[in-house]
């Protein structure tokens, strides 16, 4: 049996049981199973105890800690009162103008997005204080959903991010790096979503009566969120400066969410800690069930030769850097319509960056146009995960937040082009702390 064979029942594996719905985790794991008995049918020596390891080894890395700290920063921040008061301020800002609601939305996911570094957890956080306010006001199911939903994507690429912690430990990236380069890109996005918000605002007539401007209300509004609005400046400041790393940076953000919502904002008592403390050991559970299955898959596809395989088919294609992106840009967007976030990263990273350095892209450049690919893979039908986390939060079918997330899919589509092709967008601050 060749390597191509193996390489061909590996994925005919994955495509199987993610046809079957088995959850993303076991699908990687069982596909993986099912290559290395293959990969032993063509006379490799890995024993059954090489895919144990090989997933015990995937989660055991220090920069990888970061991604259950801020999974439970992200749920702290939602139980202790954060969350309010930073709409709060938000409200006071944007609620005066045309489609305000929706504007608050999109501004609360971008702040949300610096704590929690997860597109589902801002979308079940911020969906469930704004979602029952904007449809009260009159605006459509299909827009707020919609709306929650592609906003939601922020939280991968605003830092800190899950998925360029995930990049940056497979390809040897600088993670604080990819982190200050992801800032320009997720404010681009953000002030895109909010005016398509506004505009569409204003076409529907959906405006609350809040009145004037007032400075009263903003300065009342900062002051009693004066704590929360400084968890993300903390956890920033404290990476860009260089006084704790990104893992370290996860800590300090539980830290900080905690002492707010026990000692400052008083909303955290025995029982909603616990209910935090479920919430994030479930998310992180299947999040490294999801890690430690994906390192084994890709180990095999390493070991089976396909990585060299698909890069060389690339690049076999055109001499241009365009070309070349525009096809990688393509292959990702279709997978983020079948895989997670976290399997595609660990999986296609070490693959595609080769390919894209090779064509002059920066590594962390290239990193910001995976995350955001992916992101928009959040929104794409039919693994979406963000657009089930609407539905389940607005407690609507599928079928109604599917209906509106067209034209935000088309903004993410159009930010996307410009990230991949102006890379002053991602690298700009990049170059100016580290030159």
């Amino acid at each position: 049996m060749s390597m191509s064979t193996v390489t061909i029942i590996l994925f005919i594996a994955l495509l199987v049981c993610l046809f079957l719905n088995i959850p993303v985790g076991f699908s990687l794991g069982i596909s993986a199973l099912v290559g290395l008995l293959a990969l032993q049918a063509a006379g490799g020596s890995q024993s059954i105890g090489f895919l144990s390891q090989t997933m015990v080894i995937g989660c055991d890395s220090f920069p990888i800690l970061a991604v259950p700290l801020f999974i439970l920063a992200g749920e702290l921040m939602g139980g202790g009162g954060i969350s309010t008061r930073v709409l709060a301020v938000c409200n006071a800002i944007f609620g005066r103008f045309y489609g305000g609601l929706a504007i608050c939305a999109v501004a609360f996911c971008m702040f949300f997005a610096a704590v929690s570094g997860s597109g589902p957890a801002t979308v079940a956080a911020v969906g469930a204080l704004v979602v029952p306010t904007m449809l009260k006001e009159g605006y459509s199911k299909e827009f707020t959903l919609a709306t929650i939903a592609c906003a939601g994507g922020i939280g991968v690429i605003i830092p800190p991010s899950i998925p360029m912690v995930f990049y940056g430990t497979t390809t040897g990236t600088s993670i604080g790096s990819l982190f200050m380069a992801g800032m320009g890109p997720g404010i681009l996005i953000g002030v895109c979503l909010i005016l398509f918000c506004n505009i569409y605002g204003r076409k529907n007539g959906w405006r609350t009566d809040a009145g004037k401007f007032s400075w009263k209300v903003l300065g009342k509004a900062i002051w009693d969120g004066k704590f929360a609005l400084l968890d993300p400046i903390i956890i920033l400041g404290g990476i860009y400066s260089g006084i704790f790393t990104p893992t370290e940076a996860a800590a300090v953000a539980c830290i900080y969410a905690l002492f707010c919502g026990v000692f400052i904002h008083r909303e955290l008592d025995l029982k909603s800690f616990l209910k935090v403390l479920k919430g994030a050991v479930s998310t992180t559970g299947t999040t490294m069930l999801i890690v430690g299955a994906a390192t084994a898959f890709a180990k095999i596809l390493s070991i089976t030769g396909a990585p060299t395989m698909i890069a060389n088919a690339i690049s076999s294609v055109s001499n241009s850097g365009i070309v070349v992106m525009l096809l990688i840009n393509l292959l990702l967007l279709f997978v983020g319509c079948f895989m997670d976030t976290t399997p595609a990263m660990l999986i296609l990273a070490p693959i595609l960056m080769p390919i894209a350095t090779a064509f002059g892209y920066d590594p962390i450049h290239f990193g910001i146009i995976m995350v955001v690919n992916l992101a928009i893979g959040f929104i794409t039908p039919p693994l979406g995960i963000n657009l089930f986390v609407a539905a389940r939060v607005g407690d609507e079918p599928l079928e109604t937040v599917v209906k509106g997330i067209i034209p935000f899919i088309l903004i993410m589509l159009f930010d996307l082009l410009l990230i991949t092709f102006v890379p002053a967008i991602s690298m700009t601050l990049v170059n100016l702390l580290q030159g």
